[in-house]
């Protein structure tokens, strides 16, 4: 099952299981802790007090008491002083720690907070890449539904660089795009009064690189067409897998989707996806962009570059980087769709 990003209050969620990052002595303390604690009612610290102590990087869990939660595992993560001082191996453990409680107790639905990007100062986007590893291997090898619950906006769960860099080429697109059109506009307009002007322009057109004429363009191979037509969205994806030599399993762990989604679309010919759906295949399957494309088609959709979202996983598959939940770190800061994620 997958992974989402969600904005929410994790004291609301009723889930088999919420994080709660606390410190050493296991007494309430601020920030979500203290929301925890408050939610939860007195036994919740009483029942702290009587446990006495976590240690950094390991987890200890507690019933849920007021909580809609059924569980409260508690985590102590590393206070954050460089990144030379092992608190990458503390994070990671925090995460492994709880999630293994969780398993043993049957959990399946687990909310996160991002842990020591608070007021332990790990930084986000770094603490969100030690997050993004653990759960994604655990979920290879586990059936669960896992949130990574953030509170208000937090912005740059990614890294500042790649979201300046993805910032950068959504607005050259915006622009190109917006280029194309005016010159189509401008186009027909000239053909409507005036075809020697029109000719004329539609000369300099094909000179300038990048914006062949349609009448330059091939034919397209008609039998091609229609045997590409036959196959729907399902087959196709079908003869991915396995054209890619992986298994189903593979397949939908790495797209962050559903077992249970999967089954419906190997299931039934004529299943219609989402969009984030076909996308989050084309990036377990790493597909070109033009493979993509083509994928796309199959369930009746174009990548459009007056959609944000389409240009930000254009942005990922042209620079050939298919780390989903890398991906939807960056979606998810830029307000946008996730792919997969369970999603229809």
């Amino acid at each position: 099952m997958p992974f989402e990003i969600i904005r929410n209050d994790i004291t609301k969620m009723k889930v088999d299981a919420i994080v709660n990052p606390t410190n050493r002595a296991l007494l309430p303390g601020g920030g979500l802790d203290a929301s925890i604690h408050k939610a939860a009612g007195p036994a919740l610290a009483a029942k702290c007090r009587s446990i006495g102590s976590c240690q950094t990087g390991d987890a200890i869990m507690t019933r849920g008491y007021n909580l809609p939660a059924k569980y409260v595992i508690h985590t102590v993560g590393p206070v954050w002083h460089g990144g030379n001082h092992g608190e990458k191996d503390l994070l990671a453990s925090c995460y492994r720690k709880c999630l293994a409680l969780a398993r043993d107790h049957n959990c399946k639905s687990i909310a996160f907070p991002l842990i020591s990007a608070g007021t332990y100062g790990y930084p986000k986007d770094e603490a969100m890449s030690v997050a993004q590893d653990v759960i994604s291997r655990f979920l290879f090898e586990n059936d669960a539904l896992i949130y990574l619950v953030v509170f208000g906006r937090t912005e740059y769960l990614t890294s500042k660089e790649r979201f300046s860099d993805v910032q950068e080429y959504i607005d050259d697109v915006y622009a190109a795009s917006h280029y194309h059109r005016n010159t189509e506009i401008r186009r027909r307009e000239l053909w409507q009064v005036d075809e020697e002007a029109a000719l004329r322009y539609e000369e300099e057109l094909f000179a300038s690189p990048g914006l062949p004429m349609a009448s330059n363009r091939p034919a397209p191979d008609l039998a091609k067409v229609l045997q590409e037509a036959d196959e729907g969205f399902s087959e196709s994806l079908l003869h991915l897998i396995d054209e890619k030599g992986m298994t189903d399993a593979q397949c939908y762990n790495k797209a962050n989707i559903d077992k249970r989604l999967f089954s419906k679309i190997r299931s039934n010919p004529d299943y219609r996806p989402s969009k984030p759906t076909v996308f989050a295949f084309a990036v377990a399957l790493e597909l070109s962009l033009q493979e993509t494309s083509e994928l796309l088609k199959k369930a009746g959709f174009a990548i459009s570059h007056s959609s944000k979202f389409d240009i930000i996983v254009e942005y990922f598959i042209k620079k050939r980087q298919y780390n989903i939940f890398e991906i939807n770190s960056t979606l998810f800061d830029f307000d946008q769709p996730l792919l997969g994620s369970g999603m229809k």
